[in-house]
């Protein structure tokens, strides 16, 4: 499809990847775009390995199955490296954005020969140091935002403000840390 950008996004039950692909899809359509952003399941449970997709784009989408030949993939969790063929199909005009705190060269043979560009970035440090807690998802989606370009960071970060202060109104706290977890993965991706 002609501008179009697909994501696909591998995660463990319970670390976010679902959240943060659904979340991708709200910003990006309220700055105007076409969108959508699901999730697949295998077994439902916290750990199990799931996938979930964006497609964001200036026009109409009408394609509605799975996304098989991804511009870009999202790693939430790098122990899913040695079980899932995440660079199954991956561009390599794209990215691979992978959470992780082990140097590029040490997770590209983990990667199947993919000879696109691969970046990464320590979600857990970003995550613990601005939540307290980790939760990967949101740097993950900063850092996804940056490396691919779908929209401005200033526009990202507008709209995930409003979004955040409208989902946890009574709670400002978590509106800034998560707005500090997103402002710090975009400096962090390597």
């Amino acid at each position: 499809m002609e501008n179009c950008v697909e994501i696909r996004w591998h995660g463990r039950g319970g670390q976010g990847a679902k959240t943060a692909a659904l979340l991708l899809a709200d910003v990006a359509f309220k700055t105007g775009s076409y969108v959508q952003g699901f999730p697949e399941y295998g077994p439902e449970r916290i750990g199990a390995p799931i996938t979930a997709y964006n497609r964001i784009s200036s026009c109409e989408i009408r394609v509605h199955s799975n996304i098989y030949h991804p511009d870009y993939v999202v790693v939430v969790d790098e122990g899913l490296l040695d079980s899932v063929d995440v660079t199954d199909g991956l561009s390599e005009k794209g990215a691979i954005l992978i959470n992780t705190s082990k140097n590029k060269s040490d997770i590209e043979k983990h990667l199947n020969g993919y000879r696109g560009k691969v970046f990464t970035i320590d979600a857990r440090k970003v995550s613990m140091e601005c939540l307290g807690r980790y939760f990967p998802n949101t740097p993950m989606l900063a850092g996804i935002v940056k490396v691919s370009g779908v929209m401005e960071k200033e526009i990202f970060l507008n709209e995930m403000e409003a979004s955040f202060k409208h989902k946890f109104s009574s709670k400002p706290e978590v509106i800034a840390g998560n707005m500090n977890a997103l402002k710090m993965a975009f400096d962090d991706v390597k």
